[in-house]
């Protein structure tokens, strides 16, 4: 497994062990795989923590085309409509995939399997279970496949650091584990390393999740777009939590409302009230908070006694705050949630570099434009694992004689930390943006991202994130800037490598020396 060059027989690598890391190892078989997790299978993921579900449209009122609509609409002008549709259209496929692999989705009283209602969905087609422990057992259920797989090998404790390179294409990584760093050959490495929530100090996700798949993908090369979306869900619970444990949009899909310390419903008024997208519901609430409000979910009259049965993972983490949901208003506040942007896929998850491949929340497919609908990531998901591994499966070995020699990256690489950048990212970069702020973000953020320092690489992708978010001179979906508050006449999706960000950071902050691109 240490030898100088990747062959035709090595195991495909998969770093990350949410659904879209399990769904991919489990669909590859029997290929060799050979899956890599920072933590233990299954933990430290974005999936497990998942309240709201899966979104597919199988109810007998409902077909594809709705549900494309719906992602259409909220993606605002920027989703990829021909992938858009390719992955909705294998919902019902993903649905029985997770089937077969153990998952049990809730049911009705007459047997059919009960869908629930999210923002900015024209019907109902959310698969819970559990109640709010969707991704909980799906990760449960897909975790017990893995074990039982023979052609799977699991290693626990493996933090992946660096890509290696030669003549363009990917020739394996380099991991961290508790004897030190080592590299691993591999032609075809498969990115499934969630999302960037751990470089905000407010945060659904994993304290630990900071882009680690961009960072690596970024530093071998790869094309990164989108960065700027970075989606904050309205109601986390407002506490001191690391994260913050997250009220699932389902309860408003119950009927549950929003209140400000007045007692005023302050959405009645919006399009959609408490159902709004996200991006709508979290500004609001934002604005309530920055007026000196205090905001509240108010369950007691819309599900009351029903509450601790209908969403029971909420009413245990309610009450761990001394919140009982059924008679007391649940305090909330918006929080970073999912990111939209990442490395640039196509519709079979392949990245700009030869023999890389990402999938799920690092990855940027088009499917979310620039604001996902809810629910939609957990089946883009597990429908971009099945479609990485029916490529790689296709791929052919790139037969060369000899074998390139791979580059190799430092043997000792500083453990990433992202506590240095999450004063300035949540600060600059949150809700609401600015030119001046996002010039301050990028001026505190370049040295670092380019330095050796353990904060190198969250600094590296905030940095993306904050070029990104200044060259974009508009607000739309998710993105918002307070000095371009409208919207341009036609959405462009805009794309860069890190050495175009680097230029672009260096154009903002000494623009007499280094002209600044444009996106």
């Amino acid at each position: 497994m240490n030898g100088p060059g990747a062959g035709p027989d090595d195991p495909v690598i998969v770093i990350g062990s949410g659904i879209a890391g399990l769904t991919t190892a489990l669909a590859l078989a029997p290929l060799p795989v050979l899956l890599l997790t920072r933590d233990c299978l299954g933990e430290g993921s974005s999936t497990a923590l998942a309240q709201g579900g899966i979104a597919a449209s199988v109810g007998a009122d409902d077909d594809a085309g709705l549900h494309l609509a719906d992602t259409l609409d909220a993606g605002d002008g920027l989703c990829d409509a021909d992938i858009a549709a390719t992955i909705l259209d294998h919902a019902v496929q993903a649905i029985a995939m997770l089937a077969r692999n153990g998952m049990i989705f809730d049911r009705d009283a007459d047997g059919t399997i009960a869908l629930g209602l999210e923002a900015a969905h024209s019907r109902r087609r959310i698969l819970h279970a559990g109640g709010d422990g969707t991704g909980a057992a799906i990760t449960e259920a897909l975790a017990r496949a893995v074990r039982a797989c023979p052609s799977v090998t699991v290693i626990a404790g493996a933090d992946a650091r660096r890509l290696t390179m030669a003549n363009g294409r990917v020739t394996g990584i380099m991991v961290h584990q508790a004897g030190g760093m080592r590299h691993i050959p591999a032609w075809r490495v498969v990115l499934a390393t969630g999302g960037i929530g751990g470089l905000f100090d407010a945060t659904t996700n994993p304290v630990g999740n900071y882009g680690a798949g961009v960072a690596m993908a970024a530093r071998a090369g790869a094309v990164l777009t989108d960065m700027e979306f970075v989606q904050f869900h309205p109601t986390a619970l407002a506490s001191n939590s690391h994260p913050l444990a997250l009220i699932s949009e389902a309860v408003r899909g119950e009927g549950a409302i929003l209140l400000n310390d007045l007692g005023q419903r302050f959405m009645d008024g919006t399009p959609g009230k408490e159902l709004a997208p996200r991006d709508v519901t979290a500004r609001a609430i934002h604005a309530q908070i920055k007026a000196g409000r205090r905001v509240f979910l108010d369950a007691r009259a819309a599900i009351g006694d029903r509450f601790g049965s209908r969403f029971p993972g909420i009413a245990r983490l309610c009450a761990a705050n001394g919140i009982d949901p059924a008679r007391d208003l649940i305090p909330v506040q918006p929080a970073a949630h999912y990111h939209m942007g990442g490395i640039l896929t196509d519709a079979q998850g392949r990245s700009s570099l030869p023999g890389l491949w990402a999938v799920g929340e690092c990855a940027s497919t088009g499917l979310h434009g620039a604001n996902r609908l809810a629910s939609n990531s957990l089946l883009e998901a597990a429908v971009m694992g099945m479609a990485v591994a029916r490529d790689i499966r296709d791929h052919r070995f790139p037969r060369r004689q000899p074998q390139p020699r791979p580059q190799l990256a430092p043997t000792t690489i500083a453990p990433a930390d992202p506590a240095p950048v999450r004063a300035v990212v949540s600060r600059h970069l949150g809700v609401l943006r600015d030119a001046e702020g996002l010039d301050m973000a990028i001026a505190e953020l370049l040295p670092l991202a380019l330095s050796d320092r353990p904060g190198a690489d969250p600094a590296l992708v905030a940095l993306s994130v904050a070029v990104f978010a200044r060259l974009r001179q508009e607000s739309r979906g998710a993105h918002s800037r307070t000095d371009f508050p409208a919207s341009q006449p036609i959405g462009t999706r805009h794309s860069m490598t890190l050495s175009q960000i680097i230029a672009a950071a260096q154009g903002i902050t000494a623009p007499d020396l280094v002209p600044a691109r444009s996106a």
